[in-house]
């Protein structure tokens, strides 16, 4: 048991929660900061900040962006769940718009639905003011180091 808790501390998701790694540039550019992860629930939640470069010719946060924003909740959730040398790659990623985004705060949340050995599928949503905006259902493939 202590060899799979010195695996789990050195696992990249471990890591970066640390501060020994910083974030992915993308959830840095995203504004993301992941603020909760319950792995025996298989739940992580995530801040993020859609600035005024992600805005459209409408002033809505453009759709792409909550894609990326959507990508990137429900992929550290399955990163969470790896050992040290795995990655996660997602397949497929399918988005629901809901209604309009501002600039400003939202909130992703994810849930895993379905942990496989090599496939996992995800379910999120991304909040702002408490209302979901948007959701997804994605599929991640585990890729190991060869």
């Amino acid at each position: 048991m202590a060899a799979d808790i010195t695996s789990a501390a050195e696992s990249y998701f471990a890591r970066v929660r640390r501060g020994d790694l910083p974030p992915p540039p993308v959830s840095t550019t995203l504004g993301g900061r992941i603020t909760a992860v319950d792995l025996e629930a298989g739940t992580l939640d995530s801040d993020y900040h859609a600035g005024e470069a992600f805005l459209n010719p409408a002033g809505q946060v453009q759709g792409g962006v909550l894609g990326a924003m959507l990508d990137d909740v429900t992929a550290f959730l399955v990163t969470a769940t790896l050992a040290p040398g795995e990655h996660c790659a997602t397949l497929s990623l399918n988005l629901s718009f809901l209604r309009p985004a501002r600039a400003g705060a939202l909130q992703g949340r994810a849930q895993l639905v379905r942990r496989g050995r090599e496939v996992c599928h995800v379910a999120g949503d991304l909040l702002q003011d408490g209302r979901v905006v948007a959701t997804a259902a994605a599929v991640c493939t585990v890729v190991r180091k060869r």
